[in-house]
């Protein structure tokens, strides 16, 4: 299927390699679609949402805004889209992280690990949900809220203390949130100093990083009781 075809509304945005930009060409709608996410999510990460035009988009991306209108509805359905698709690639990572850990502590350090090695590698994608230019738009602040709540119900049945679920999801939002605001204070120090690391140099930061909020975490973990 070529642009200006039927779209299917299939495609996601894929946190690995950035999706190759040749505007020139005419694309298959869903290399298409790959690539207009790639680059709005490079424009509302740098920019911020409210600063960022459909027509900025559509000109860094070398299209035309009909032919962007085609994939999106709005600027709001693009942003959503980028969204769940963040959400979507960090719950699959920390998943997997968990289902081959050895036992809690590990479970606890891999998940960490996943979510900070995303972090690190896929700036971008982090800044769009947590940094200082998230939308202030109920829709899309819901949104945001959406993605925390996504995390934290994967990290929910990984607090296994005999606690009521009430007190369990807590302290997961309470885990999610420190894996949240580690990272920021992270990212805002190191683009201050020009020093954000890249490639193996951002895995093993990553690791480091996620075994110092594991033990922190690990020793609050292992201290809760029930009420």
């Amino acid at each position: 299927m070529q642009d200006g075809g039927e779209n299917n509304g299939q495609g996601r945005l894929k946190l690995g390699p950035a999706a190759a930009h040749t505007p020139a060409k005419r694309l298959p709608a869903d290399r298409r679609r790959e690539q207009l996410l790639d680059m709005a999510l490079k424009l509302f990460a740098s920019r911020g949402f409210n600063a960022t035009t459909m027509e900025d988009i559509a000109e860094a991306a070398g299209v035309t805004k009909p032919l962007l209108y085609q994939h999106f509805d709005s600027k709001r359905a693009l942003y959503l889209e980028l969204a769940d698709s963040v959400a979507d690639s960090l719950v699959e990572a920390i998943g997997k992280a968990v289902a081959d850990a050895e036992g809690p502590r590990q479970q606890v350090a891999g998940g960490f690990a996943a979510y900070l090695h995303l972090v690190l590698t896929h700036a971008d994608a982090f800044n769009l949900l947590f940094g200082s230019d998230v939308p202030n738009d109920p829709d899309l602040s819901r949104a945001v809220r959406g993605v925390k709540s996504t995390i934290a119900e994967a990290v929910d049945p990984l607090i296994d203390a005999g606690l009521e679920e009430g007190h369990r999801r807590m302290l997961a939002y309470a885990v999610v949130g420190m894996a949240e605001g580690a990272s920021l204070h992270f990212l805002t120090t190191r683009v201050q100093s020009d020093e954000v690391p890249q490639g193996s140099e951002a895995a093993d930061e990553a690791t480091r990083l996620a075994a110092r909020l594991a033990d922190l975490a690990w020793a609050g973990l292992r201290s809760v009781h029930r009420d």
